[in-house]
């Protein structure tokens, strides 16, 4: 009896423990919310002000002024200036080669002895006009006036002054022919080509070489048809400003000025575009000191657009789809939509839509959603703490 009686205690106390432990264990729970982790980005501060835009466009280097020379008289060339070569620079009036002039002096002098006779014949004219008209008063009849003019010799007057004139004029002509034999640069320019050499037999006519001004080079270039009331044709003082770069030829600082100067009346055929003529002035830095440009080179043109005024400016890239922009906002993002004035190879003028102390987020986000968190990175951050602190 006392067995069963120990039996049944035990089993009440291992019932109550069994009960107590199972009641007392602690309670696992699963945390179903998930830490959001803030994305790192770049920011750039928005600029607000007047800009100028940049409009790229690509052009070859053309002469303005080029000339193929030739001679208006035939003849032997019998001397050359030296700077008559290729490459060579000459000024207006050099002389560059003379052509034979003894058959020219022999042809002058023959015209200065007819017409030494020409107006010796005239004056003879002229005394026998007076013969005739003194016996014409003694006469003293009254003639018809076509007998009058035979009496009196008129037609042989006239006749006399004719020969006079034209014996002026081919000596005149027999001057000119031998000034010609002396054969002078028209303008400041460069031999590009010469066809002929000391001892070659040119005619009237004949190509003698290929010059062109260096005073100014054109770079011809073309630009679409939106963007031409963004600039300003004319004189070197309200014409857009050009910069132009050869990136294969001169070092990345290396550029040259030059100014907008005409627009062609003709679209360029294949792209549809305007195109344009770029002035460039001391285009080989005689004067300036820069590097020289190359007729036929392929260079960049950088062509200031008219004044922005009141407008933000941001980098290109950041113009999102639907002309907006990522802005990080209170370590937020925020999109935002923007009216953008114009944009050029590197920079958005934004007319509205941003403030001057908005940060432009740069950084390409996988998620994008309005309030994600953000947070900048570290060498970010310090830009954005030192422009602050401006």
């Amino acid at each position: 009896m006392k067995t069963l009686l120990l039996c049944a205690a035990l089993l009440a106390v291992g019932g109550v423990a069994l009960w107590v432990i199972f009641n007392t264990e602690p309670e696992v729970r699963r945390e179903s919310a998930v830490r959001e982790t803030a994305m790192l980005v770049e920011v750039e501060r928005v600029e607000t002000g007047t800009f100028r835009p940049e409009i790229q466009a690509m052009g070859t280097v053309r002469a303005a002024r080029e000339v193929i020379l030739r001679p208006r008289v035939g003849g032997e060339v019998e001397a050359i200036a030296d700077a008559f070569v290729p490459g060579g620079e000459v000024q207006a009036g050099e002389v560059l080669l003379r052509i034979d002039d003894a058959d020219y002096r022999v042809l002058l002098e023959q015209r200065e002895s007819e017409y030494q006779q020409a107006v010796a014949q005239l004056e003879i004219e002229n005394g026998r006009q007076e013969i005739a008209l003194r016996d014409y008063r003694q006469l003293n009849k009254d003639l018809q006036p076509d007998n009058r003019a035979l009496v009196l010799r008129e037609p042989q007057l006239r006749s006399a002054e004719a020969v006079v004139r034209g014996a002026t004029a081919a000596l005149e002509q027999a001057r000119l022919n031998l000034e010609r034999t002396t054969v002078r640069a028209p303008f400041h320019a460069q031999i590009l080509t010469r066809e002929v050499n000391l001892g070659s037999q040119v005619s009237a006519g004949d190509a003698l070489a290929r010059l062109v001004g260096v005073d100014t080079y054109w770079v011809e270039t073309t630009i679409p048809l939106d963007r031409l009331r963004w600039l300003a044709f004319g004189g070197q003082g309200g014409a857009s400003p050009v910069r132009i770069r050869h990136r294969s030829a001169w070092p990345e600082n290396e550029s040259r000025s030059g100014y907008l100067f005409r627009l062609i009346g003709e679209l360029e055929g294949d792209t549809r575009m305007a195109r344009v003529l770029v002035a460039v002035d001391d285009p080989l830095g005689r004067e300036t000191g820069g590097p020289p440009l190359i007729i036929g080179s392929f260079v960049e043109c950088l062509i200031e657009g008219r004044e922005l005024r009141d407008v933000a400016r941001v980098p290109r890239g950041t113009i999102r789809k639907g002309d907006t922009v990522w802005l990080m906002r209170d370590g937020r993002l925020a999109i935002q939509s923007v009216d953008i004035a114009f944009q050029d190879g590197e920079w958005a003028y934004v007319r509205s839509g941003l403030a001057a102390d908005d940060r432009v987020v740069t950084t390409s986000l996988a998620t994008v959603r309005d309030g994600i968190a953000l947070r900048l990175k570290p060498e970010s951050n310090a830009v954005d703490i030192a422009t602050t602190g401006d």
